[in-house]
């Protein structure tokens, strides 16, 4: 049987490092994927440490009901290497990209076409072993979309900054007020909010982060202002100048001061967005929030629904390219530093 060759989770928070198996056989609908392409995303390095923060010295365990070693990833393209009994061989060889918010598909969630809040789920990379490999065993025929003509990185971020990002701003869609918008945060799924921002939306879109290379990037890609969040008076600055603030934020951050910032410069009537994950803990005065009149959803990934849509924008030239980066798949774990260290603008695209 062929090897199957993974960076691993062999002990958390510690080096992801090269483990050998056998490359596991198909079944029933299962689909066995060669990975070209797997983008690194900072949540990978929520799993690799074992916790998420918080705050307050507070961390949530993420490591019950892991079996290591454990291979993270999950944004996957790639092309289709065999395929179970129950699946139409006429596949194999095809170019994919893989969605890999998958449910249990049998609770309630998962029949309601809302596998990303499905508690038993079997998320790639998260519930069960994902893409920083040479194969991945996708569980069923239905989660592999096409994506020609996009290039093969495009199609592989899609799948969750994309996703992410998509669904995130759609919680925006048909507010009382859209005047104005503000995205915090560029990482990979901030550069890729601006750019489907720019499709989804007639208003000017912000911008805001802390490092000016970020910034300079944005406004590049379109955005039509980009903030300093640490800049002195920044909030009163804002204000004065958006008459009020903003009544769309999306925080692709999450962190305590993404959205105290977040807080300070939303209009009155406005919403906020969460859907970042750098962690801690926020808290707001109950009166506050009810005269301002605000609301804050948070956000993570999105449907299978979503995702087809999302590809279908991208696949019909709607979407413009956001910055990425090509790098070994053996050079994970120093991109995962290098990320952790808040030096990568975009995404960085692993290969195999």
């Amino acid at each position: 049987m062929a090897v199957l060759r993974r960076q691993s989770i062999v002990k958390f928070d510690a080096p992801l490092c090269e483990t050998i198996a056998e490359t596991p056989k198909p079944q029933g609908r299962e689909v066995l994927v060669r990975i070209e392409r797997c983008g690194l995303c900072h949540s990978d390095l929520h799993i690799q440490d074992g916790y998420a923060d918080l705050g307050n010295g507070k961390k949530l365990d993420t490591t019950k009901g892991m079996t290591l070693p454990f291979t993270l990833g999950h944004e996957i393209a790639g092309v289709v290497d065999e395929v179970g009994p129950d699946v139409d061989k006429a596949l194999i060889g095809k170019k994919k990209a893989v969605f890999p918010w998958i449910g249990c598909g049998q609770c309630r969630d998962c029949l309601n076409g809302d596998e990303n809040l499905c508690v038993r789920n079997r998320y790639l990379g998260v519930a069960i072993d994902g893409g920083f490999a040479s194969h991945v065993l996708v569980p069923d025929v239905k989660y592999l979309l096409d994506y020609d003509p996009l290039p093969v990185n495009v199609a592989a971020t899609l799948m969750c900054s994309g996703v992410t990002a998509y669904g995130a701003l759609k919680r925006h869609l048909g507010r009382p007020h859209e005047r104005n918008m503000l995205l915090i945060g560029l990482g990979g799924v901030g550069m890729m909010g601006l750019s489907f921002a720019q499709a989804m939306f007639k208003q000017p879109i912000s911008v805001a982060d802390l490092s000016a290379t970020a910034r300079e990037t944005a406004l590049k890609n379109g955005a039509a202002v980009a903030y300093d969040p640490s800049e002195p008076d920044i909030v009163k600055r804002i204000l004065k100048e958006t008459g009020g603030g903003f009544d769309e934020v999306v925080d692709f951050a999450g962190n305590e001061k993404s959205m105290a910032f977040a807080m300070g410069v939303l209009a009155r009537g406005g919403k906020i967005v969460v859907s970042g994950l750098m962690g801690g803990n926020f808290s707001i005065p109950m009166v506050q929030w009810v005269y301002k009149r605000m609301t804050i959803e948070g956000f993570i990934t999105g449907t299978l629904a979503e995702a087809n849509e999302l590809m279908a924008l991208a696949r019909a030239g709607k979407i413009k390219p956001t910055p990425m980066k090509e790098e070994p798949m053996a050079d994970v774990q120093k991109w995962i530093d290098q990320l952790r260290a808040g030096k990568v603008v975009g995404r960085i695209m692993l290969t195999n």
